[in-house]
């Protein structure tokens, strides 16, 4: 007996240890094939995989006469991106392991944000289904068709929080919430990922922008950042930190000064914080030409600027050509050593080592999978399942939605009839001429079961210039009538109809990058129409577009049902008929407070407490925090959504009222579907502590659960609390829980909440 137990344990104990020296083993194979490699380098050659120019003139057929083709010759590119199509790679791949001296393999990177040519909605709007296993099949999909065309390598996650709305990059993020932040951070990057590089469907992930690029002083793009080292730490590193403990393969520095130092020559950040607290081990590629835009910031000239940034660690300069012309004077003036270009040309070898790049270079070119893996009906279902998770139900007066499909609907608005807004800002593989307009979409949907009758109603607004700013990228939308006579229009058809559906907000480029705006309400020719829709007295339905939170006050006083849809991607159209036609009740919670007045802003859930706050209930009261001219709510609170259905939650239990830092206390709620349709719920926990060594938020969520209910139907959710879920970064950085008294907060959004007591001792 003595005898088998031993000789169990051997086996256990031999079984761990080879599980260990595996991946060890595999490192020192890599390590001794890139040290080979790197001992027949030049200087220029080792510099020369630091430099990631865009594709110029490969996109046009030029590639072997180039400028860049000369420079893949000579060894002096690591990389290439905005290439698009698997021929146009294979050729240019085969410059670089054909054409140069070592004929080292290229990455080729592409900003495969939420989709490939199958686009899923906008991140903001992913984020809005609380559903993990969803993001994280969307960037597994993304990942496939990308790599299925030549990439690589995917300029995403983005996951920057924002809790201002004016910056329109808002869109691209995962809202305002750090824990929630990081959870899918870490979905997106272990779906573009996989568990495997080597593996074919697979692509390197990039966590950007690095770091605290949502955060710029009055909401617009590329401006100042400022902020203490305990709001970096507490609100805005951790889904970068959670995109690292993932194992994201790259990372993307910001454009923004932190702590008064660009992010791409800030050594704290890039070193410090990064690579020695964190642990990370990939490369750090700059955005698009930041070692130059460093001069402009008073930081020096180009030759300085590229010494500062590769000493704070950035490995890849993107298109600034700083690194490639200035390295070797830099080297020869001591301002740089080789130990600092090695050590980048390392990282940048390592990962297309790790892609299995040098084993074959043609990996990801394989021209037989475009039809098969791309924008197939199996991904665009996929797209269209998860589209109709994020779209949320802000007002439902009467239950007027879901529509029936019988009698006469207007369908009205400048969105109404377009499909190059369909998917949203940096859809840069989006094909549009291969999906519907929310027009052609209902007219489907509707067949032989109602009419439909479409008027576009106004533009987008009035000012022509600013729409054409709006509706950059091929995306224009400009109708030459008068605003008289789409008026007219739109009214001729409202008059036949029985009820309206108006498809209006922002168009897909009036949010993502350098689209701040001051004024966050409907554009002044859309508010026009819809007060003149309104006078018609017939009901009508708002189908919002966004890529932020905006200001919906007037919207919410004056139309009796609003369904926010933000930017769905390719399938959104016949997505938003799934929801408004009610095949799907709407699910999707809000991951960014909504003002009521742009001057609220920034607004959101999880603020600290002032010393003077005001009393629940009340508006205004004097030599408190508030303001005279209107309330200090949000219009809707973080975690808010409706549902075509309703849900009862009974009360919140708690295991037991205290426990010690090794414990745990479990809260419980039974939800139960009262209403008439199966649905999905996002049951939230919020935690507060009730006194720190630092000042603590009101609340932060800490967990939450989706759950599907068919109506009459009951659940039981329980999230366990550890001393983990009560830890934060306190006055010295150290990551620790406290003693004392808690507060634990459940419910479906972050105001309608029940609450109970408990203690850590």
């Amino acid at each position: 007996m003595r005898i088998g137990r031993f000789l169990l344990t051997a086996v256990i104990t031999a079984s761990a240890f080879t599980a260990m020296a595996a991946p060890q083993a595999d490192k020192d194979k890599m390590d001794q094939f890139i040290d080979n490699l790197m001992g027949k380098m030049t200087l220029q050659e080792k510099i020369g995989q630091l430099n990631l120019p865009v594709s110029g003139e490969i996109v046009t057929g030029q590639a072997k006469s180039s400028d860049v083709a000369g420079k893949i010759r000579k060894g002096q590119v690591g990389g290439l991106f905005n290439v698009k199509g698997v021929e146009n790679i294979r050729e240019v791949q085969k410059i670089a392991v054909e054409q140069s001296r070592l004929k080292i393999p290229l990455l080729f990177g592409m900003d495969v944000i939420h989709g490939y040519e199958t686009v899923f909605p906008i991140p903001l709007a992913l984020s809005c289904s609380w559903d993990m296993e969803a993001i994280k099949e969307s960037a597994r999909i993304a990942a496939k068709e990308s790599s299925a065309d030549g990439i690589c390598w995917t300029f995403s996650p983005m996951v920057d929080i924002c809790r201002d709305p004016r910056w329109g990059r808002m869109a691209e993020g995962g809202g305002e919430d750090p824990y929630l932040g990081s959870e899918i951070s870490a979905a997106m990057v272990k779906g573009y990922q996989g568990d495997d590089l080597t593996d074919k469907n697979t692509i390197m992930a990039c966590v950007k922008h690095f770091a605290l690029y949502g955060a710029p002083e009055a909401g617009r793009d590329y401006n100042t950042v400022d902020m203490s080292h305990l709001s970096m730490f507490n609100n805005y590193f951790p889904p970068y930190k959670a995109a690292i403990d993932a194992g994201v393969g790259s990372v993307m520095t910001s454009f923004n000064v932190v702590d008064g130092i660009p992010a791409t020559g800030n050594k704290w950040l890039m070193t410090d914080v990064l690579r020695d607290r964190w642990g990370f081990d990939g490369f750090v590629v700059t955005d698009y030409t930041a070692i130059s835009e460093m001069i402009a910031h008073g930081m020096g000239d180009l030759q300085q600027v590229s010494a500062m940034s590769l000493s704070a660690g950035t490995d890849m300069d993107m298109v600034a050509d700083g690194f490639l012309t200035t390295l070797e004077k830099s080297l020869k003036e001591g301002k740089v050593t080789m130990a600092e270009i090695d050590k980048a040309c390392r990282r940048i070898l390592e990962a297309k080592y790790k892609l299995g790049l040098f084993d074959d270079p043609y990996k990801y070119c394989d021209a037989s999978r475009v039809k098969k893996d791309i924008f197939t009906a199996e991904n665009r279902a996929v797209a269209r399942k998860i589209a109709t998770e994020t779209f949320v139900l802000l007002k439902n007066e009467n239950n007027l939605l879901p529509l029936q499909r019988k009698g006469k609907i207007a369908l009205v608005g400048p969105l109404a009839n377009t499909k190059a807004n369909m998917p949203g800002t940096w859809s840069v593989a989006a094909t549009s001429d291969k999906y519907n307009s929310l027009y052609e979409s209902m007219k489907q949907s509707l067949a032989g079961k109602a009419e439909v009758f479409y008027a576009k109603g106004s533009n987008l607004m009035y000012d022509a210039q600013r729409e054409a700013e709006a509706t950059m990228f091929g995306r224009e939308m400009r109708d030459l009538r008068s605003a008289q006579e789409l008026l007219d229009e739109a009214l001729s058809v409202a008059s036949q109809a029985d009820v309206i559906v108006a498809a209006v907000g922002e168009s897909s480029e009036m949010s993502g990058e350098s689209s701040s705006r001051t004024n966050l309400e409907m554009p002044d020719a859309q508010r026009d129409l819809l007060t003149a829709l309104k006078k018609t007295g017939k009901p009508i339905v708002l189908v919002y577009f966004a890529g932020r939170s905006t200001v919906m006050t007037w919207e919410q006083e004056n139309f009796p049902a609003i369904l926010n849809v933000w930017f769905g991607g390719s399938e959104a159209a016949d997505a938003i008929c799934d929801v408004v036609f009610g095949d799907v009740s709407p699910s999707g919670k809000l991951t960014t407070t909504f003002p009521k007045n742009v001057g609220q802003i920034p607004l959101y859930y999880n603020h600290l407490n002032t010393g003077r706050p005001l009393e629940a209930g009340k508006w205004f009261s004097k030599f408190r925090s508030n303001y005279l001219d209107i309330d200090n709510d949000p219009l809707y609170p973080f975690g808010y959504g409706l549902s075509y259905t309703t849900f009862r939650y009974g009360d919140l239990q708690l295991s037991n009222n205290s426990m010690n830092e090794k414990g745990k206390i479990t809260a419980s709620v039974t939800v139960t579907n009262t209403g008439n349709y199966d649905a999905d719920e996002i049951v939230q926990m919020y935690i507060r502590d009730m006194v720190g060594s630092v000042a603590r938020p009101v609340k932060e969520l800490k967990g939450f659960e989706r759950i599907h209910l068919k109506k009459g139907e009951s659940r039981t959710v329980s999230f366990d609390i550890t001393a983990e879920q009560l830890k934060f970064y306190n006055s010295t950085l150290n990551w620790a829980c406290e003693p004392g008294e808690f507060e634990v907060m459940v419910g479906g959004n972050s105001r309608d909440v029940q609450t109970k007591k408990f203690s850590l001792q």
